[in-house]
């Protein structure tokens, strides 16, 4: 491998923004019902989602063109959503499609932006960027999602971090150590790694250390029953940012087929992106007992929230010292984990400072005396 240090002059990645020019999931299908409008934030922008009575889902900015009063309060009408104050309508694009009191002679009025919106996997994907690009750009693949040896569990959380933080954690897997009351007698050793202009993957080998086997574990590695020699032999773990998703799949000793798959990305919620939505999906394979994954489904279940709720309090306490410490003091040494800063630096958009209402009511009072 490469001998790589952290560049001292590199931009502060927490102060980058994720790209919004990606499909990214805003809402679970579920939380939006037909005929009613939902609020989703990306990095600090409302957007409004709404599904017709036709049952497709469309979505546009959170704010009426009129007096920008919040669309999300609006009523759905077939299919244009109709503002809850002055009865503006919009048509799926963001466009005007009506007002009641405009004269019959007169332009219609400019609508809001409008986003391109698919339905995938349980979620509401929207285009957070330029509509243009939106058929262009790659939608996630997830093979496995649709196949009838797999079950999926999803994962949906609010998380007060920079979304890197996450990026950081699940591709570095020397943090084990904090699992140590889950996952004591696991030991991940680092097999090799490679990256690209946008990705970054890297192999781990896991290997069962002496004394007892992790009983969790093993059921997230297709249930009970694993042999001996599976255990010795180690899985081999894979985890891939393939810019701005990542993902991560462990082929067990012995076997071909990974025993799970989890693909997963960090949706930016505030404007300052210190804190996110984590958006998961984990594909684990069912044991070779039928029915069996139903009845050990709740303890895979608790296995993995205690996991990642090891995980949530680590990167909180991260963005934390960060905002205490006022900036990124990190001394990294992992080469894996500067590749991966560089894609998330390169490819992402500096975020802009934020106008306190102080500065913003001194630039007004100016504007009044002059």
């Amino acid at each position: 491998m490469p001998n790589e240090t952290r560049r001292g002059n590199d931009p502060d990645l927490r102060q980058i923004g994720l790209h919004p020019d990606f499909w990214y999931p805003l809402a679970r299908s579920k939380d939006v019902k037909k005929g009613k409008t939902h609020l989703a934030m990306f990095g600090g922008e409302p957007i409004v989602l709404a599904r017709g009575e036709g049952g497709e889902v469309f979505a546009m900015d959170d704010r009426c063109a009129h007096r920008q009063f919040p669309l999300h309060k609006g009523i759905v009408c077939g299919e244009v959503l109709k503002c809850a104050y002055h009865a503006w309508s919009y048509q799926k694009d963001g466009r005007v499609a009506g007002v009641p009191y405009l004269p019959k002679d007169a332009c219609r009025p400019e609508g809001v932006k409008g986003y391109a919106c698919r339905e995938a996997y349980g979620y509401v994907f929207v285009f957070a960027g330029d509509r243009e690009k939106a058929a262009q750009a790659n939608f996630p693949e997830l093979p496995n999602f649709h196949s009838t040896k797999r079950k999926t569990m999803h994962f949906w959380r609010k998380v007060d971090c920079h979304y890197s933080f996450m990026h950081e954690n699940l591709m570095d897997m020397n943090h084990q150590f904090l699992h140590r009351g889950i996952m004591g007698t696991i030991k991940p050793t680092l097999l090799d790694y490679s990256k690209g202009d946008n990705w970054v993957e890297v192999k781990y080998k896991f290997e069962q250390a002496a004394g007892k086997p992790d009983r969790g574990a093993d059921l997230m590695m297709a249930g009970r029953g694993r042999k001996k020699s599976e255990r010795k032999s180690g899985d081999v773990m894979t985890i891939r940012t393939q810019y701005p998703y990542q993902t991560l799949n462990i082929v067990r000793g012995g076997a071909d087929e990974p025993a799970f798959d989890l693909w997963v990305v960090y949706v930016p919620y505030d404007k300052e992106q210190r804190s996110h939505i984590s958006c998961g999906m984990l594909m684990i394979e069912k044991p070779p007992i039928p029915g069996l994954i139903h009845v050990i489904w709740p303890l895979i279940r608790r296995f993995a929230e205690s996991v990642f709720t090891e995980d949530r309090v680590a990167v909180e306490a991260e963005q934390k010292a960060y905002d205490e410490q006022h900036g990124d003091w990190n001394q990294e040494i992992n080469p894996v984990i500067i590749a991966l800063r560089d894609v998330l630096i390169r490819h992402g958009v500096p975020l802009e400072p934020e106008i306190t209402r102080a500065t913003a009511a001194s630039d007004f009072q100016v504007m009044q005396d002059a």
